[in-house]
C-alpha cells in the first residue's frame, strides 16, 4: 500500500498523482482516458481498462480420479474455458463423467471434443445475473419441496415423493450458479457497483444460498422416508399433528428468506420467536409416533427431526438479515 498526499488548485479542484510504475504498466500517458469509479463504502477505484472486454479465463485439466470435483470447483472459481486434455484419449467413463458434471452446472456446455481433449465454456454473462434472482429462484423450488414432500406423505403420494427428490438436483445447480457469480463479484469492483451489491454482502448471500440448500436436502431426504412408508396408514391425530408442524416450520422458512431479502429485521426477529411453539410441536408429534409400531416410528421420528432441522436453518437464515444501510 503506498500512501499520497492530496493537493489542490487554486481554482479548488482536489487531484493526487498516480503510481508511476501502475500507470506504465497499464500504458498510460498523457492525454489517456482512465475511469473513476466510486464504490458503496466510498472507495474511489481508478480503472484503466473500462472500455476493454475482459480476456475469457482459460484453464486446462488432466483427467485423474476426481474430475467431476476439478470440473465443479473451476466453474465456481469463475473459469470461462474449461479444457479437458488427457495425454493419449478420453475414456468413454470420462467422457461420461464430464457430461454429467456439465448438466449439473448452469450455462456450461461443451463447445469442442476429438479424440483426446473436451472444452466446455460457460456462456453465461455475470452481468445479467443478479445474486437476489436467483437466490430467489432457489428458494421458490425449495419451498414447494418442502410442501409437496408432507402432501406426499399425508396423501401415500409416492409419485410426488420422487419428483421432490428429483428437484433437488435443480437446486443444487442454481446454488452452484450463484456461487460462481458471488466469486465473480467480489473479483471485479465494476461489477460489484453495477449489480448494486456490497463485496461483504456476497458472504451473507452465499450462507444464505447454502442453508437453502440444505433445506432443499432434507425435504428430499423426508420424501426418502415417505417412500419407505408407502403402505402406512396414518391415523388422523397423527396426520394432524405432522401436518401444524409442518406448517409452523413452513412459515418461519418463508418468512427468513423474506427477511433476508427484503431486510425486515423485525421479521427475521419472529422467526427465533417462534422457537419454543415448534418445539412444543415437535415433541407432541414425537410422543404420538412412538406409539406406532418400531419400525414405521424410526421413519417417522426421522421426519419430525428433519422439520425441527429445517426450522434451525431458517433460523440462521434469519440471522443473516441485515438493516437497509442508507
Amino acid at each position: 500500500m503506498e500512501f499520497r498526499r492530496i493537493q489542490r488548485t487554486r481554482g479548488g479542484t482536489f487531484f493526487v498523482t498516480l503510481p508511476k510504475e501502475w500507470a506504465l504498466r497499464h500504458g498510460i500517458n498523457r492525454g489517456s482516458i482512465v475511469a473513476s469509479l466510486v464504490t458503496s463504502d466510498g472507495k474511489l477505484v481508478i480503472d484503466p481498462k473500462y472500455n476493454i472486454e475482459p480476456a475469457p479465463r482459460i484453464i486446462n485439466i488432466k483427467p485423474g480420479l476426481y474430475l467431476s470435483r476439478e470440473i465443479i470447483s473451476k466453474y465456481l472459481l469463475g473459469y470461462d474455458i474449461i479444457s479437458i486434455e488427457a495425454k493419449d484419449r478420453i475414456t468413454p467413463e470420462q467422457r461420461e463423467i464430464i457430461k454429467q458434471t456439465t448438466s449439473r452446472l448452469i450455462g456450461l456446455e461443451i463447445i469442442e471434443e476429438d479424440y483426446s481433449k473436451i472444452v466446455m465454456q460457460c456462456l453465461l454473462e455475470p452481468s445479467v445475473l443478479s445474486p437476489d434472482k436467483i437466490l430467489r429462484r432457489e428458494h421458490l423450488i425449495t419451498s414447494g419441496m418442502c410442501k409437496d414432500a408432507i402432501i406426499a406423505l399425508l396423501e401415500r403420494d409416492m409419485n410426488l415423493a420422487e419428483n421432490v427428490i428429483a428437484r433437488d438436483n435443480e437446486v443444487d445447480r442454481l446454488y452452484f450458479l450463484l456461487v460462481r457469480i458471488l466469486r465473480t463479484i467480489i473479483q471485479n469492483p465494476s461489477l460489484s457497483q453495477k449489480l448494486n451489491l456490497h463485496p461483504i454482502s456476497c458472504l451473507d448471500y452465499r450462507l444464505t444460498a447454502s442453508l437453502v440448500e440444505s433445506i432443499a436436502d432434507q425435504s428430499s431426504q423426508i420424501a426418502e422416508h415417505v417412500i419407505k412408508l408407502k403402505d402406512l396408514i396414518l391415523a388422523e391425530e397423527v396426520s394432524k399433528a405432522l401436518y401444524k408442524l409442518y406448517k409452523s416450520v413452513h412459515e418461519t422458512y418463508e418468512d427468513a428468506v423474506a427477511a433476508f431479502i427484503s431486510h425486515n429485521t423485525a421479521l427475521a426477529e419472529s422467526v427465533r420467536e417462534k422457537a419454543k411453539d415448534i418445539e412444543e410441536l415437535g415433541q407432541k408429534t414425537e410422543s404420538l409416533v412412538n406409539m406406532l409400531p418400531i419400525e414405521k416410528a424410526q421413519d417417522l421420528v426421522a421426519i419430525v427431526l428433519l422439520m425441527n432441522r429445517i426450522y434451525d436453518h431458517s433460523v440462521d437464515i434469519s440471522d443473516l438479515t441485515t438493516p437497509i444501510i442508507t
